[in-house]
């Protein structure tokens, strides 16, 4: 008999897991239509993430040109039992530059994230705020432990295989 799944747990755990991570990892699509990947510093913030980042950097054009883009977060692998099964959560999302007048309480949670000196430094660059706005995610912890998720956790549901029901199809339609 399976052990039944704490949804709740998880769910605490998957909220302490993003508030534990200060940089997401971006997936993106380059200007010839190819894979792009990168990082940012984040926060997140009523649902959605927001990233800071140098007009020189690639991925900024990137954004600006692709309306989607995947961010992840994935746990450290020195601290991770099983690298097959590493906690990470992705999100498909929206992005949108929303430049740099106003959301001073975007920039308030940089500041306590991130360092107050280091974001007003970065304020005087060629920075700008981008606006990810997370359509739906999974969070992964494990073999069997995966949910189907919003940013907030708002919803966060077991996503359950029926093996048995696959293999069948399987078989079924090699007839």
């Amino acid at each position: 008999m399976k052990k039944p799944v704490d949804v709740e747990k998880n769910k605490e755990n998957y909220l302490q897991f993003i508030a534990n991570r200060k940089n997401l990892i971006l997936s993106l699509i380059d200007d010839e239509g190819k894979p792009f990947i990168s990082y940012a510093p984040f926060v997140k913030h009523e649902g959605k993430l927001y990233i800071y980042i140098s007009k020189i950097a690639e991925h900024y054009r990137y954004m600006e040109n692709n309306e989607f883009v995947d961010a992840l977060l994935i746990a450290d692998e020195s601290a991770t039992n099983n690298k097959f099964a590493t906690e990470r959560v992705r999100w498909n999302c929206t992005a949108s530059n929303i430049g740099n007048d106003g959301h001073e309480e975007i920039f308030e949670l940089f500041n306590a994230d991130h360092g107050a000196a280091m974001v007003n430094l970065l304020r005087g660059l060629d920075f700008s705020l981008f606006e990810l706005t997370p359509l739906q995610g999974r969070y992964v912890v494990g073999f069997g432990l995966a949910f189907d998720i919003d940013v907030d956790a708002n919803l966060f549901n077991h996503v359950v295989i029926d093996k048995k029901r696959d293999e069948e199809a399987t078989v079924q339609g090699s007839k």
